[in-house]
């Protein structure tokens, strides 16, 4: 690879929730375990699952612990459980055991938001370098990745999967990692994601310009300041190409 021009951003997306809806598997699975209707607090639920799931993997050390693979599915069981249970919703671990079962297998049926596509081919149009940071196993996170298309859309030398790099966001070695990789510099270099500790906690610890994509429109968990908010692809564009 060249060297990066002076001018050029490093503009890096996370994957869940970020490139695609992460709320439909998790809906479709709670709707045929639970038999949750239309009235279930499905976005409120999610809210509180990806907190538990960011929460119990801090706490476990990440992807890259170099726990068992049962150790993983535990903390996957143990977060649909608590985050339930916030709703007054008690479930067995053999339903949560299910709801995580049915989740797993709709994380493979997605498609991403229509703008996120345009919004990288356009970024790339103008010379900056885009690609994508993610937590989680590596072959599971790349059959979403390969799923998406975005193996298509990014050059596979410009996503790194924290289970490949050895780093879990909000490790700030990951992001350096990044840079060292891609040739850009933390000056220089954006991260949009969702997670607000693993992605606004992770980007500014690393000296990047963070991107808190709210599009659920949630409150922020600690006292951190993003750069930027955005609710929208359409408010990313404005942000990232002025």
């Amino acid at each position: 690879m060249g060297e990066i021009g002076k001018d050029t951003k490093g503009i890096f997306f996370d994957v869940d929730d970020t490139l695609y809806d992460h709320l439909q598997p998790l809906s479709q699975a709670l709707k045929k375990v639970l038999g949750a209707d239309e009235d279930f607090p499905y976005e409120a639920v999610y809210h509180r699952f990806r907190y538990y799931s960011d929460l119990l993997s801090a706490r476990h050390g990440g992807v890259n612990a170099g726990g068992a693979e049962q150790d993983m599915q535990d903390m996957r069981v143990k977060r649909a459980m608590l985050a339930l249970a916030d709703f007054g919703i008690e479930v067995t671990k053999l339903e949560a055991e299910r709801i995580q079962g049915e989740y797993l297998q709709g994380q493979f049926q997605i498609t991403p938001f229509p703008e996120a596509v345009r919004l990288i081919r356009e970024v790339q149009a103008a010379g900056h370098v885009a690609g994508l940071i993610t937590n989680g196993p590596a072959e599971h996170q790349w059959a979403k990745i390969r799923a998406l298309g975005m193996d298509q859309v990014i050059p596979p030398s410009h996503i790194f999967v924290s289970g490949a790099v050895g780093y879990d966001k909000p490790d700030p070695r990951l992001f350096a990692h990044v840079n060292e990789r891609t040739k850009t510099e933390p000056s220089s270099s954006f991260y949009i994601g969702d997670s607000w500790r693993n992605d606004v906690v992770g980007a500014l610890a690393a000296g990047w310009t963070s991107i808190w994509f709210n599009h659920r429109h949630v409150e922020p968990e600690t006292d951190h300041r993003p750069h930027y908010f955005a609710a929208s692809y359409r408010e990313l564009a404005r942000i990232l190409l002025p």
